[in-house]
């Protein structure tokens, strides 16, 4: 009776072995294929860094903004590749500490748009610009343009505290000479049929209003730079 048991668990575990082997061999031109798309798409890089608005908190994956700009910019003609670099619950203090892995990336130009929960959680503006004013530094410093997504508040939050945080990106933008989205939610902050339940994250539709409004800014800049030659990043 052992000898029986040994025998059907070998079998059985043998079964299992030549199962996972054929599954390996069909997935592996997949996987080998993504892998060789990845590594051979030499197009110019467009970093989204950001925070739950940027990561698509609440929406598929392919619903997000960075994802719906690589569509937008694919059907207008422009040959960039959009990495989506949004953290859920990100902090200006938490985008920082992400400037390394986000220049690894080797990007041409990045999308910034933090600030938002500093806000939330009525950290002090002084501090938030601070941190913002690092991140643009080191990411200019490594060569890389920066577009800057302005931010704003409900007004719960008091008069004094919102206009001073709404400023910042005015300030900065005009201090560090960058391209400016005024409010990266226009036309959707508030408006219950383009956000979630939550009435804070975009739905798909709220999106795609999103992206028209970074393509304002976006596509002239693109646009110049078809008739520059390409000069090589800082950042080794």
């Amino acid at each position: 009776m052992e000898l029986v048991l040994r025998s059907v668990m070998s079998s059985a575990r043998l079964i299992h072995l030549i199962l996972l082997l054929a599954f390996v061999v069909l997935l592996w031109p997949l996987v080998s294929e993504g892998a060789s798309t990845s590594a051979s798409d030499t197009r110019p890089r467009i970093v989204a860094f950001g925070d739950s608005l940027t990561a698509g908190l609440g929406v598929q994956a392919n619903e997000s903004y960075p994802a719906l700009l690589q569509r937008r910019l694919d059907s207008l003609g422009y040959r960039y590749r959009v990495i989506n670099a949004g953290v859920s619950g990100d902090t200006t203090a938490g985008g920082l500490r992400r400037v390394p892995w986000i220049l690894n990336n080797k990007p041409e130009l990045v999308i910034l748009e933090l600030g938002a929960n500093d806000g939330l959680r009525g950290l002090p503006v002084d501090q938030t610009k601070s941190n913002l004013r690092q991140i643009i530094r080191q990411l200019q410093e490594a060569g890389t343009t920066v577009v800057l997504a302005g931010m704003k508040l409900p007004p719960n939050y008091g008069q004094d505290y919102t206009a001073s945080f709404e400023a910042l990106y005015r300030m900065l933008a005009k201090e560090s000479q960058l391209p400016l989205i005024p409010f990266f939610l226009e036309g959707v902050g508030g408006s219950s049929s383009l956000n979630q339940a939550d009435g804070i994250h975009p739905t798909k539709e709220g999106y795609e209003v999103i992206v028209e409004q970074v393509l304002k800014v976006l596509s002239p800049m693109l646009n110049e730079r078809l008739h520059k030659p390409t000069t090589a990043h800082k950042q080794s």
